[in-house]
């Protein structure tokens, strides 16, 4: 059942050129900043080039794993609990996770259908679990005697996942890491080792897909000489792709637990619960419902979802992120193809979904299933056909001057995360819910 859709077209047109009414409350993607500075250290060209496969991606793993492990009492312990250097350090004689661990990561990652990993090689609390010329305080002069870096690396090519590095910039252990900010000697010394192991990290691992700096006190990115430790990191490895927190503009920003859409390439990274590391006592997980929520948002706004486990001591996977992420998985088997191949999409208005485009195809990802009716407001596109994406089924739909009904649906939730309506538009399919209150105010409603 259709009705024309001629006097729908005339007022949404009448409407947006109306300014007497209050804007509408404004989206992630509204707040986009007006221009691109390009990245500090390469072109926007090559950055786009560089790009395409991160941003086919859309959803990648982020793994802090650590002397903080052993704690299970955040990655911030050392610090917000005053533990001493001399009695912290003492936790790498105990950290020593069962061989290969990061095989079970990797694999999980590939069942979520992520497509990319990221790992702490360095946290703040400055030890590192990669082979350093630079410092015995390393996993292969510790306990673990081997290269936890090097396992991890294996790990994630062995499920054809593409890898980076996490390197803080912050070191709480180092005894430059602090004085450094008033002692230019001390800044000298600090300086070095820091572009020292950047460097060792993109020598030493074969082709790095992402370099991911974190804290970048207690420094300017002068003082951390950002520019010339990037231009290095480009020499040694041309393709690879860099975050923001050196301090300076390179290939994309890093909302941290919030989805922040920007004109440029974004990524927001996510904890499963409320913490980075291991917290034993940390059962505030989010659902698979809301993992996918946050990661069609990021795709709606061509961003990407950087989602965050934290192993035990013994580099196993807390059984909760494993259950969360299989269930994930299980519906991405089904929509992938609607997350890695996604165009941006400016419809974003609704109470119970969130929506991907590819071309003129508007995909509704319904999380909270309203019944048999399902109803979209301010649909600037004729529809021309409906359906259900995962069997093909046709939908009837009825399109009046403001919103478009799909009917006849199955009366109860026919999939526990979301499930997926195709809709075929005759153009780009946009949004303007402003036409509604045009529309409202000349009917004197």
């Amino acid at each position: 059942m259709k009705i024309s859709s001629l006097s729908r077209r005339a007022l949404l047109k009448s409407a947006g050129a109306a300014a007497a009414i209050a804007p509408l409350p404004l989206r992630a993607q509204d707040h986009l900043p007006a221009s691109d500075p390009g990245p500090s250290t390469s072109t926007i060209g090559d950055r786009d080039r560089r790009m395409q496969w991160w941003h086919e991606a859309r959803f990648g793993m982020f793994v802090h794993f650590g002397l903080y492990s052993v704690l299970g009492r955040h990655e911030w312990a050392m610090e917000e609990e005053g533990i001493p250097v001399a009695e912290y350090q003492l936790l790498a004689r105990q950290f020593n996770p069962a061989p290969h661990a990061a095989r079970a990561w990797a694999k999980l990652a590939k069942t979520a259908g992520m497509k990319y990993m990221v790992m702490t090689t360095k946290h703040h609390e400055g030890f590192c679990l990669f082979d350093t010329k630079l410092t015995d305080y390393c996993a292969p002069k510790q306990a673990a005697g081997r290269d936890l870096v090097a396992e991890y690396v294996e790990a994630a090519r062995s499920e054809g996942m593409r890898f980076g590095f996490y390197y803080s910039l912050m070191d709480w252990h180092h005894p430059d890491g602090a004085r450094c900010r008033n002692d230019e000697a001390a800044r000298r010394r600090f300086v070095d080792y820091i572009h020292g192991q950047v460097r060792e990290l993109c020598s030493n691992y074969g082709k790095v897909d992402v370099l991911w700096y974190d804290v970048n006190w207690p420094l300017s990115p002068e003082g951390w000489e950002s520019v010339n430790m990037n231009k290095m990191v480009r020499q040694l490895q041309p393709d690879i792709l860099i975050n923001n927190r050196s301090g300076i503009p390179e290939d994309f920003t890093t909302p941290e637990q919030e989805i922040r859409a920007a004109s440029t390439p974004w990524e927001a990274c996510m904890t499963m619960n409320d913490s980075w590391g291991y917290q034993r006592a940390d059962d505030n997980w989010k659902s698979p419902k809301t993992i996918v929520r946050n990661l069609l948002s990021c795709t709606r706004d061509q961003g990407n979802y950087l989602l965050n486990i934290g192993p035990r001591p013994d580099g196993s996977i807390p059984d909760p992120s494993i259950e969360i992420l299989t269930s994930v998985g299980k519906w991405m088997d089904s929509y992938s193809d609607l997350i890695h191949r996604a165009d941006r999409c400016q419809v974003g208005r609704s109470e119970f979904a969130d929506f991907t485009r590819r071309g003129n195809t508007l995909f509704i990802h319904a999380y909270f299933w309203p019944g048999d009716t399902l109803a979209i407001g301010g649909l600037e596109q004729k529809v021309l056909s409906a359906k259900m994406f995962a069997t093909g089924e046709p939908v009837q739909f009825i399109q009046e001057p403001f919103r478009v009904r799909f009917i006849g649906l199955q009366t109860t939730a026919p999939d526990p995360i979301a499930r997926v309506l195709a809709v075929e538009c005759d153009g780009e399919p946009t949004q303007n819910q402003m036409a509604i209150r045009i529309g409202r105010k000349r009917e004197g409603v």
